[in-house]
């Protein structure tokens, strides 16, 4: 049966105990209404709640079409995604988050782009999403972030769809840090976009705090970018050009009026200079940090159970 299934749904479960049912019911009925042979991934990272029993009691009700795995520790939603790809059967993959804040019926409108525009990538993208202020605002800072620095199209969701083709030319990836959208572009720019519904939530609290959208922004920075490092040179060259007047005219002064250099300006020249080289070394320090963990092959995701 595995060859003949078209479509993989991959959904990484963070503490969704009350919405897996209703979620699952939602994937059915789409790919029902199809024709199409399904398969659901669910890949449990690590709740707290009783999302793990939902799972397993689905399972039981439907074995054909269900793949759990539960995950040995929480990894994030990313990495949890990446390990759901190393599972799935379908020759098209679709993820979806768990929420129910996208509701699967938008599905048919990533696989009608899909069927117009034959891109390897289609990512749903919200005209209006229904997070908090502040969420919205970490969202989009990271959004347009990651359009500046990477390059990238910037209206990238956790909504997509993706050919097992390209599914497969990531499964290598062992870094312990996943950032999907970065890797996917790494191997294709052939990307499509539709507007798909976003939902006021209906359940669970978000589990993005503006804490973790700044550490998981960091993270992107330091595994996926070279900007610090950039900062750093042209920063050090543009800081050493205005010292290097700032102390030509401290000789000057000092040669034709004669006047002390003084205290103050000593200890200001040294507190500078100081920070500077502290700051550079902490920047150092975090991308050492980082190759470091890369060559522990610290592995992405490690898997507890799967049923």
């Amino acid at each position: 049966m595995s060859s003949l299934i078209k479509y993989s749904v991959v959904v990484p479960v963070f503490n969704s105990e009350s919405s897996l049912e209703e979620l699952f019911a939602g994937l059915k009925s789409v790919f029902d209404a199809q024709q199409e042979l399904f398969e659901v991934v669910f890949v449990d990272d690590h709740s707290q709640d009783q999302s793990w029993e939902v799972i397993k009691k689905l399972k039981l009700l439907y074995p054909e079409q269900i793949t759990a795995i539960q995950l040995s520790r929480n990894f994030g939603q990313h990495n949890a995604t990446f390990c759901g790809f190393n599972y799935v059967k379908g020759t098209l993959i679709i993820t979806i988050d768990d929420d129910l804040q996208t509701p699967p019926s938008e599905i048919t409108k990533l696989i009608n782009e899909y069927h117009l525009s034959d891109a390897d990538l289609v990512y749903g993208y919200y005209g209006h999403k229904n997070h908090s202020r502040m969420r919205n605002v970490g969202s989009r800072s990271l959004k347009t972030s990651a359009k500046v620095f990477h390059n990238s199209p910037g209206e990238g969701s956790s909504f997509r769809l993706l050919t097992a083709e390209l599914a497969q030319k990531i499964r290598h990836h062992e870094q312990n840090f996943i950032f999907l959208d970065e890797v996917l572009l790494w191997y294709t720019d052939d990307i499509a976009f539709t507007e798909v519904s976003h939902l006021p939530r209906k359940y669970k609290q978000s589990g993005y705090s503006i804490t973790s959208l700044i550490r998981l922004f960091a993270n992107i920075v330091l595994y996926y970018t070279m900007v610090p490092l950039k900062v750093l040179v042209y920063g050090g060259f543009i800081i050493s050009l205005v010292t290097f007047f700032v102390g030509i005219s401290f000789i000057v002064k000092k040669m034709v009026f004669n006047v002390p250099l003084g205290y103050t300006s000593l200890i200001v020249t040294i507190l500078f200079s100081t920070s500077i080289i502290l700051f550079s070394l902490g920047v150092l320090g975090e991308y050492l940090s980082r190759i470091y963990q890369v060559q522990n092959r610290k592995p992405p995701y490690s898997i507890k159970k799967i049923i």
